[in-house]
C-alpha cells in the first residue's frame, strides 16, 4: 500500500505518539509498504526517535511546530497538506493527535483519499479545552476511522463519534535489555519517566517518597524527564529533604540504560491515554506501581498480579506511599510482579501484533473507499 501518515512535529518531540508513529512507520516500510510522513517541521531536523530510512519525510516548515499555530498559520497549514497530500496520492492518509488529524480531516474533505484520525489522549484533556473538543467532533465528520486506545476510552466519546473509532493500542518496544530485579545492588533505584507538568503529579510522587526515604536509606529515586515544572520540583525536592535521594537527570535517548539499571518503576499520573513508560518498564520485568483511579494505568496493571495499584483516598500520597512501602521492602514480591507483567505485556502490545491490527485497519479504509 502508499501510506501518508502525518504528525504535528518529529524534530526534538519526546513524546509517546511521536515514538509511536517512529515505530509504526518503520514497521510498515519494512514489510514492504511505501511510507511517508508529513510535517510541519523546518526542513533537515532529525527525529527524536530511530527511524527506517525507507521511510520518506516531507516537512512543510510551516511556523513553529513546537508552539500553537496561530489562526493564519493553520489556514496555511491546511491548504499546504491539501496540496501535498494530492500530489502524493496515498490511499489512506493518517494524522496522529488533535494537533494535526483535525488539519488533515478539513483539508481533504472532498477528495477521494480517506483520512485516519489517530488520538493519543483521553477526553477528560478537552474538559479546559471547549474548542479544541469542538473541532474534533466536526473533524469526525471527515474522518473514515478514529484510533483511540482503549474500549474504556472509546466509550466516554459521544455515539456519533464513537460508530467511527476503532480501539488500537500502542506497541511497546521490544527489550534491548532486562532490567535484573535479582542483582544485590549497594543503592536500589525506583524509577519514574514522566514530562514535567501537572497531569504527571510529580508533587505527590515526591511526598510519598518522602514519607519512605527514611525507612529504606539505600534507595533513590531518578525522575527521567522535562518541562514546565521543573523549578517547581526542585523546590519541593529541597524542601522535602530529599537533597541526594531524588535525581532528575532531564531527558534522555537512552531509556534503555534506565529500565536496565532500575529495581522498581512508579507513575503518578492522574490520567493517561495509554501508559506507555509503564507498558516499556513492565516490558523489562520491572516490578511497577501506579494509581488506581488512573485510566490508562488502571489498564495495564492488573493490582496484586502484573503491578501494584495505590488508592486514591483519602491521602493520594500516603496511599502511594504504603504501596511503595511494601513493593520496596520485599525483593520476592517485586521478581513476581515483574515476570507477570512482563509477560503480559509481550502477548498483547509486540510492535509485530500492534503493525498487523494497523495493516488490517489500512486495508480495510482502502477497500472501503
Amino acid at each position: 500500500m502508499k501510506l501518508l501518515f502525518a504528525i504535528k512535529r518529529l524534530s526534538s518531540a519526546v513524546g509517546g505518539a511521536e515514538r509511536v508513529l517512529c515505530s509504526i512507520c518503520s514497521e510498515l516500510a519494512a514489510r514492504g509498504h511505501d511510507v511517508t510522513i508529513v510535517t510541519f517541521d523546518q526542513p533537515g531536523g532529525q527525529p527524536f526517535y530511530p527511524l527506517d530510512a525507507r521511510v520518506r519525510r516531507i516537512d512543510l516548515g510551516i511556523g513553529d511546530s513546537a508552539r500553537t499555530a496561530r489562526l493564519g498559520e493553520t489556514l496555511r497549514r491546511i491548504f499546504a497538506l491539501r496540496r501535498v497530500v494530492m500530489d502524493e496520492n496515498p490511499q489512506v492518509a493518517t494524522g496522529f493527535m488533535h494537533s494535526m488529524f483535525v488539519l488533515l480531516a478539513f483539508s481533504l474533505a472532498g477528495t477521494r483519499i480517506p483520512v485516519i484520525g489517530s488520538e493519543h489522549i483521553v477526553p477528560e484533556h478537552y474538559r479546559t479545552r471547549p474548542l479544541q473538543y469542538a473541532s474534533l467532533i466536526a473533524a469526525s465528520f471527515f474522518l473514515a476511522k478514529l484510533t483511540v486506545l482503549s474500549e474504556s476510552i472509546r466509550g466516554r466519546y459521544p455515539l456519533p463519534v464513537r460508530r467511527k473509532m476503532v480501539v488500537m493500542p500502542n506497541p511497546v518496544a521490544a527489550e534491548n535489555g532486562k532490567a535484573d530485579t535479582a542483582v544485590a545492588r549497594s543503592r536500589h533505584v525506583l524509577l519514574n519517566v514522566a514530562r514535567l507538568d501537572p497531569q504527571k503529579d510529580h508533587a505527590t510522587l515526591l511526598h510519598a517518597f518522602a514519607h519512605v526515604a527514611p525507612s529504606f536509606p539505600d534507595w533513590d529515586l531518578t525522575i527521567i524527564g522535562d518541562g514546565p515544572l521543573r523549578q517547581e520540583l526542585e523546590s519541593l525536592m529541597h524542601e522535602l529533604d530529599l537533597d541526594g535521594r531524588v535525581h532528575m537527570p532531564g531527558v534522555t535517548n537512552d531509556i534503555d540504560s534506565e529500565y536496565q539499571h532500575a529495581d522498581a518503576f512508579v507513575i503518578a499520573s492522574r490520567y493517561e491515554a495509554f501508559g506507555l513508560v509503564t507498558a516499556e518498564a513492565m516490558s523489562r520485568g520491572l516490578p511497577v506501581v501506579g494509581f488506581a483511579d488512573c485510566p490508562g494505568t488502571n489498564e495495564l496493571i492488573q493490582n496484586g498480579n502484573t503491578g501494584l495499584l495505590a488508592s486514591a483516598n483519602p491521602d493520594r500520597s500516603l496511599s502511594l506511599a504504603c504501596e511503595l512501602e511494601r513493593l520496596m521492602s520485599d525483593p520476592e514480591l517485586r521478581r513476581r510482579l515483574g515476570e507477570a507483567g512482563k509477560s503480559a505485556i509481550g502477548r498483547d502490545y509486540s510492535i509485530r501484533h500492534v503493525c498487523g491490527l494497523w495493516e488490517s485497519l489500512l486495508e480495510s479504509t482502502c477497500a472501503d473507499s
